[in-house]
């Protein structure tokens, strides 16, 4: 069953529209990402409000079942996202960063320039920083797209909080790998 928020496919890399939103045709049935950071991304009108958006990924099993979540606000603090999606078996680490695409992926495509992003996890906050270097093979592509994602941004901003700050979006992850799993919601 639906859960109100758009779906991610990995097997597409896509998000569908969910059977109820609540928040409008935000994805209309249609890609809202683009397959990858070479793929033009639609930006449509330019929006400068600097946004908000706390993301998190997680799985059971490090690997095991993944997800990630994630949640967009104006800087009133009025959400105009939520995200979630199923990712299959993969690291933590890899649904950090699968949050953080989908986050970026979603602001773009909706045609906003500024954006911050507020993560638990610190090693993707330093990576994306220049802090730390990312040697994992896993996690380089998803890096460097990332990379080039924020390289269409007029403003990109990263900031690490502690797992506290990330509560609704860890719930949206959880809810992803729950839905992923079969469990009932």
């Amino acid at each position: 069953m639906s859960n109100g928020y758009p779906i991610f496919s990995p097997a597409t890399g896509r998000y569908t529209k969910s059977m109820r939103t609540g928040m409008g045709n935000l994805f209309d049935g249609h890609d809202a990402t683009g397959d990858s950071a070479n793929e033009p991304v639609q930006i449509h009108e330019k929006k400068e409000s600097l946004l908000t958006a706390h993301c998190d990924g997680g799985s059971r099993g490090n690997p095991g079942p993944a997800g990630f979540g994630a949640v967009v606000e104006d800087e009133n603090g009025v959400v105009l996202a939520r995200l979630n999606g199923f990712l299959g078996i993969c690291t933590n680490n890899v649904a950090e960063y699968s949050g953080l695409l989908a986050v970026l992926r979603w602001a773009l495509q909706e045609g906003h320039s500024r954006l911050k992003v507020v993560a638990d996890s610190e090693l993707m906050v330093k990576q994306m920083k220049g802090i730390y270097k990312v040697k994992s093979p896993d996690l380089k592509p998803l890096w460097e797209e990332a990379k080039l994602l924020t390289k269409k941004l007029k403003d990109f901003r990263i900031e690490h909080t502690l797992r506290g700050g990330n509560k609704e979006a860890d719930r949206l992850a959880n809810e992803a790998m729950d839905r992923g799993m079969g469990k009932r919601q």
